[in-house]
């Protein structure tokens, strides 16, 4: 019977040796310029009830984030007990499963005691590097055990920044990349009116149809 790891907040949590500098003012910085350039509504980008569930981090610390506040110290054994805690509360919300039958599966897949998994699973205790790697792959959160073990303005700017990604390379309209593609300048030709957008894609409407087989032609 294996029993990992030691009561919580004591005791060590096996971490990487490198601590990756967060970036998370500078994503910040760039969504709240994202958000006034295209009129976005800032409660739909920065929801700390949303952000609180994808990082595990309570509302009141994801708020203190988002104003650029730091939050309380911590340490890496207090994380991952109050996160483990968060995303067991979770899975069994989702699941509907009892924290009886949680620990038995966990006895069942990884070898430890019921009692073990369920002070863990509860936050009690703390799991060692190991684990909290197989306990990371169980419940399916990102970024293996460094969703429990990262420091706050971390996990915030992991979940941040894939939002900041799709908003600052959005899809490119296929028109316009048409149009730059044969040296068409739409901007141009809107300036003089010359041509309106509407006239423009219908231009690319009428091509497309001279170049696709029409319907009853395919078979011939």
């Amino acid at each position: 019977m294996h029993m990992y790891g030691s009561r919580c907040p004591h005791g060590p949590v096996g971490r990487t040796s490198l601590e990756p500098s967060t970036s998370l003012p500078e994503t910040l910085q760039r969504l709240e310029e994202l958000i006034h350039e295209r009129g976005l509504k800032r409660a739909d980008i920065f929801d700390p009830q949303a952000l609180a569930a994808k990082t595990a981090l309570p509302d009141a610390v994801i708020s203190r984030l988002l104003k650029g506040r730091k939050p309380a110290a911590d340490t890496v054994n207090e994380r991952v007990c109050a996160r483990m805690k968060v995303v067991s509360t979770a899975y069994l919300a989702r699941t509907g499963k009892r924290m009886s039958e949680l620990a038995a599966d966990l006895h069942a897949r990884l070898g430890i005691s019921d009692v073990w998994a369920r002070n863990v699973c509860e936050g009690r205790k703390t799991p060692n590097i190991d684990l909290l790697h197989h306990l990371a792959a169980y419940f399916g959160v990102e970024d293996d055990e460094r969703f429990f073990t990262a420091p706050p303005e971390e996990a915030l700017n992991r979940v941040l920044l894939p939002t900041l990604r799709e908003l600052d390379s959005p899809e490119e309209d296929p028109v316009e990349v048409l149009m730059r593609r044969y040296g068409v300048k739409n901007a141009h030709m809107r300036q003089d009116g010359s041509m309106t957008r509407a006239q423009i894609e219908r231009i690319f409407e009428g091509v497309l149809r001279s170049v696709l087989p029409q319907e009853g032609e395919s078979g011939k």
